[in-house]
């Protein structure tokens, strides 16, 4: 229940929001030593956060033409990489799926008029069970997926989150999991410009997301345009893997003020963050 106060100010006790870098593929369950921190991190969050009745999951390897909720009562794997140890690709995740919620999550997107279906054949893809096996390894929350919009539209993503918004109250933890710096060739390049070009855009967005002197509505317009930040392009050539993020502010938005950043890291030499609203 969320209430407020003479000075407008939310007392809430509602679940956390979180967006977290799932890493390159299935490295950081395979002990990779660029993905040291990033691991540390992961196995910690359980400990930073109640305990959620269930967990939806808005993963950067899911796209569709409109908003999709995964429906599966035993969710299969699916190992989306290639050119791994034989090891990486006979992982479980064994948590069950919640037809439930995701009969829930399609009519509140709906509600908003947003286009929303089900898809009951839809499996945990890496940005989903890599996070997960490091957060929750006991594999005993039931977890439903959303996918994100093909249409790669920022704002609309903004407006998937306000419309799950009301998910926080019944104890679902809502994760975005991708990158919040995401080009391929950087990662391996080597090239010491890397660096810091991941650097002003991290900077950027850990401003936009924590200083409170920024309203709300600043931080959505910024996020809008996210375009226009330092780097931007360089740090995201493809916007898919930064977008979950954009979900996880609409989510966040109706009833908090601002996040915290919980992980700051390199990774391949670039910098990745964490955020976290409460």
């Amino acid at each position: 229940m969320t209430e407020v106060n003479k000075d407008n100010v939310f007392l809430t006790d509602l679940m956390p929001v979180i967006y977290v870098p799932h890493g390159g593929g299935p490295l950081p369950l395979l002990a990779e030593e660029n993905h040291r921190e990033l691991i540390v991190f992961l196995q910690s969050i359980a400990t930073q956060l109640p305990r959620p009745k269930a967990i939806l999951v808005v993963s950067a390897h899911w796209e569709e033409c409109a908003a999709s909720v995964s429906a599966a009562a035993a969710p299969a794997m699916i190992y989306d990489y290639s050119g791994f140890p034989p090891a990486s690709y006979s992982y479980q995740y064994p948590a069950p799926g919640k037809l439930a919620l995701a009969d829930k999550i399609v009519e509140l997107l709906r509600e908003q008029g947003i286009v929303a279906q089900l898809d009951a054949k839809r499996g945990f893809d890496h940005g989903t069970f890599v996070p997960l096996m490091l957060m929750y390894p006991h594999a005993d929350i039931p977890v439903v997926q959303l996918s994100l919009l093909d249409s790669l539209d920022p704002a609309a993503h903004i407006a998937l989150g306000k419309a799950i918004a009301p998910l926080r109250e019944q104890e679902v933890l809502i994760v975005g999991s991708g990158m919040s710096f995401h080009n391929m060739r950087a990662f391996f390049s080597g090239e010491p410009e890397s660096k810091s070009k991941s650097k002003l855009f991290d900077n950027w967005l850990t401003e936009i997301l924590t200083n409170p002197e920024l309203s709300i509505h600043a931080q959505q317009t910024h996020l809008e345009q996210w375009q226009q930040a330092p780097e931007a392009h360089f740090s995201h050539p493809r916007e898919e893997h930064l977008l979950p993020l954009h979900v996880c502010f609409g989510a966040a938005s109706i009833a908090s003020t601002h996040a915290e950043k919980n992980f700051a890291g390199l990774l391949f030499n670039t910098y990745i963050s964490g955020f976290i609203w409460r």
